[in-house]
């Protein structure tokens, strides 16, 4: 099955009460155990792939390519996405449209609201053309995703008047608006903005997208989705189920040294662990 845009499998996810997963593909095997999961659970899939874990894979054509090879040998039919994390520019977006991922973010979070409109609304009208679909912020996320720190607390929380204006002035495919998550482990508990959450649901009517979903309880999750939330991206509890089994193999067998022999078991401890959040968020058998 070809590559699809974000757009029909959101609004799927946000008529029918439940949302799609976007799990972000760090090498071959985080690919493989998304894909694997996605196919297992009948799971519409977003993979979604950050600046500097694209470097690390080799660019952006690299793993555009990687995902539909996997498809077509795997024989994957459930819908995928493959979604550019956290654009930096209109040009690393424009790159990545060009390389043939379906979805993009143009993350202008870090500049005036005005400034920001103006980037995503020229990221949109370039997308828009190809066919792919575009995610955009407002606030600041708190955490770390790649080389990006945040640590400001006022900053976490979207004001929900300028969620309106930038979703009307720039006609993007879904909105994340920093409302309290954060990216990788949270200290403490995480405190979501829900009350926010419901009225950038009344305002902007898109489907909105939660950043930072390692950690946060299903309650809340549960509720998050209640108020519109149709995309939950997961990168951290992956990547923390993966090391961990590779440590207890090497502990094990200190002198293994095929990488198939840690890596495999690793590939699976991510497969469960995506398969668990499709199960959480609904997604499966929604293909």
């Amino acid at each position: 099955m070809p590559l699809v845009s974000m757009t029909e499998m959101l609004n799927k996810a946000k008529d029918e009460g439940y949302a799609v997963g976007q799990f972000n593909l760090n090498n071959l095997e985080f690919t493989q155990a998304i894909l694997q999961a996605a196919q297992e659970e009948n799971s519409p899939v977003i993979c979604g792939v950050s600046e500097g874990a694209a470097r690390y894979m080799g660019g952006f054509k690299t793993v555009v390519k990687m995902v539909e090879g996997l498809i077509e040998d795997y024989n994957i039919t459930v819908p995928v996405a493959i979604h550019l994390d956290h654009g930096s520019s209109f040009e690393k977006c424009a790159e990545a449209i060009h390389a043939g991922f379906t979805s993009v973010m143009i993350d202008g979070s870090h500049h005036p609201l005005e400034e920001n409109i103006a980037i995503t609304q020229k990221v949109v009208e370039l997308a828009h053309i190809h066919g792919v679909s575009v995610e955009a912020e407002l606030g600041r996320i708190g955490g770390q995703e790649d080389d990006l720190v945040v640590d400001d607390a006022d900053a976490m929380y979207a004001i929900p008047s300028e969620c309106d204006q930038l979703v009307r002035e720039t006609g993007v495919d879904c909105f994340a608006p920093a409302l309290g998550s954060v990216h990788g482990p949270y200290k403490g508990e995480p405190n979501l903005g829900f009350d926010r959450m419901k009225e950038v649901m009344e305002l902007t009517g898109i489907p909105l997208v939660l950043h930072g979903g390692t950690g946060i309880p299903t309650k809340d999750i549960q509720k998050a989705i209640s108020l519109g939330t149709s995309k939950i991206n997961v990168n951290t509890e992956n990547q923390i189920a993966s090391a961990k089994v590779v440590r207890e193999v090497l502990a094990e067998k200190t002198e293994e040294y095929d990488p198939r022999k840690y890596l495999g078991p690793a590939r699976e401890a991510i497969k469960e662990t995506v398969k668990g959040k499709m199960k959480e968020f609904g997604s499966s058998n929604k293909a």
